[in-house]
């Protein structure tokens, strides 16, 4: 690789660094070929990007974009380094915990590290928390969820006190109806 297409590599980089504020670092090494092309069309259908590069052309591209912010994720800059983007904090976690489950013999991908949003996760042991992150979206359901519930409970309450009243209504017109006259024989 020559210095123009090194140069290229970074400036991808940084654009997709600056384009997506979650991104997951993998070790994808030993995985075979066919393993691999799984990974990436998993990775397609879930709209999450997979791009292998260098991890010095990495580094390079996190130091120009702000090298105080990125710190914690050079340690994880070592071996075959493969990188997810994503919007969803995560999809790529769930990707790599189902893709793991379906091949039962493999341990990789192996998670190296995760910057979501502002916080830095690292290591494999991460993965399992990883997965269960709360999805924008889901948030916003739960807070949904919890307005609408007191007004639920306020409407079905009213609902229920309707019904006695109707049912009380009817038992009392039955007890003040006289009853009918015996027949005559």
């Amino acid at each position: 690789m020559n210095k123009e297409q090194k140069q290229e590599a970074i400036e991808l980089l940084k654009s997709k660094f600056s384009q997506y504020s979650n991104f997951y670092i993998t070790n994808t090494e030993s995985l075979s070929v066919a393993q691999v092309n799984t990974l990436r069309k998993t990775c397609f259908d879930k709209n999450v990007e997979l791009k292998v590069a260098k991890n010095t052309l990495i580094r390079k591209a996190l130091e120009s974009l702000d090298s105080e912010k990125y710190a914690g994720v050079f340690d994880s800059l070592h071996g075959v380094t493969a990188l997810m983007f994503s919007d969803s904090p995560k999809e790529p976690a769930l990707i790599i915990s189902t893709f793991r489950k379906e091949n039962a013999k493999l341990e990789k991908p192996v998670l190296k590290a995760a910057f979501i949003g502002e916080d830095l996760y690292v290591g494999d042991k991460e993965l399992a928390n990883l997965v269960k992150i709360k999805t924008k979206n889901e948030l916003i359901g739960e807070v949904l969820g919890l307005l609408q519930s007191p007004a639920k409970r306020v409407i079905a309450a009213l609902l229920e006190k309707g019904k006695k009243e109707e049912g009380g209504a009817a038992a009392e017109a039955e007890v003040e109806a006289p009853a009918p006259a015996p027949a005559a024989e």
